[in-house]
């Protein structure tokens, strides 16, 4: 259950990311509205599962989740540069993402 705090946790890092581009420097209402809710929600989650996992893996799924969340999104739908390299190290860190969630243990 913790592991999936972390993923969702992840995930919603990948919102507030793209958000807080869609704001424009805190000047549009509802994309900052938006950053701060998917902030605290994303936050809060991971605060939760540390309660029951080891700092660094957790804490390193979700960066790798948000990370790479955030760059395929602008690749997809902000019209962000998409190379060979980019795909391949996008790749690599969720690669490395599944290993560190693997290696996580539960207290």
């Amino acid at each position: 259950m913790a592991w999936l705090l972390v993923i969702v946790a992840g995930l919603l890092e990948t919102g507030f990311a793209v958000c807080l581009k869609l704001s424009h420097g805190f000047t549009r209402l509802w994309p900052t509205v938006a950053f701060c809710v998917f902030a605290l929600g994303s936050f809060g989650l991971l605060t939760l599962a540390l309660k029951k996992l080891d700092v660094g893996p957790a804490y390193a799924v979700w960066t790798g989740i948000g990370a790479a969340g955030t760059a395929i999104y602008g690749m997809v739908f902000l019209g962000d540069l998409v190379s060979t390299l980019k795909i391949v190290s996008i790749s690599l860190v969720i690669i490395g993402v599944v290993g560190l969630q693997l290696s996580g243990s539960a207290h």
